[in-house]
């Protein structure tokens, strides 16, 4: 009977286990720190929602901020293993006028930035677990049952927010100048032009040419 006990306890456990892992990074509190619109760090839990551009931090109790009063929040994503930053920008969503959202920074230099907003989307295609690979950046978006993480992408460059078609030529008109070497580059190491970990990588070559 005991062991019969510990044979359920252990595979609610292990169920708890599975479940944790299959949430989305916006599911999950993650150690971060927010740092205020007045200056103010506040360090704890945080839990990010996107599509509301709202940041939670819990310590006794739980507070919630807009992107109007946060500057940047970063986290510890221990899914993937590294931190996150991202950084509240005026933008037009809808194309009316700017209000700040946050964008999370992937890569950035002197001369471009490659920003992202995650978002999650219906999959009936790929049924798959939700893994430690997911967000890592060199990898691509994993699914859950039915479920799968998004990107859009957009370049921070001349002052200017501009999202990303995920077309080939647009990405060489954004980073004009070293089309030859970019092409070369991603040739040689088998990068997309429309995967998260490979728009990151090929960006940060591009920052590393602008160096020389």
């Amino acid at each position: 009977m005991k062991k019969a006990l510990l044979t359920i306890t252990l595979l609610f456990v292990a169920t708890l286990s599975l479940i944790a892992q299959n949430q989305f990074p916006s599911q999950i509190w993650h150690k971060g720190n927010i740092y205020g619109a007045d200056g103010q760090t506040y360090s704890g839990l945080v839990k990010y929602d996107l599509e509301n551009n709202l940041v939670q931090l819990q310590t006794e109790r739980i507070s919630t901020f807009t992107a109007s009063n946060v500057t940047n929040f970063e986290i510890y994503d221990e899914i993937y293993g590294g931190m996150r930053r991202f950084y509240s920008l005026p933008y037009s969503l809808n194309g009316d006028y700017e209000t700040p959202i946050f964008f999370e920074v992937l890569t950035e230099g002197n001369d471009i930035a490659l920003l992202c907003r995650e978002y999650v989307a219906t999959d009936s295609r790929n049924m798959g677990a939700w893994g430690p690979m997911g967000m890592n950046p060199f990898w691509g978006p994993q699914t859950m049952t039915g479920y799968r993480l998004a990107f859009n992408y957009y370049f921070f460059k001349d002052n200017q927010i501009q999202k990303y078609s995920l077309k080939k030529k647009d990405l060489f008109n954004l980073l004009s100048g070293y089309e030859d070497e970019i092409s070369l580059f991603m040739r040689k190491n088998r990068l997309e032009h429309d995967k998260r970990g490979d728009l990151l990588r090929i960006t940060a070559y591009y920052n590393e040419l602008n160096k020389n």
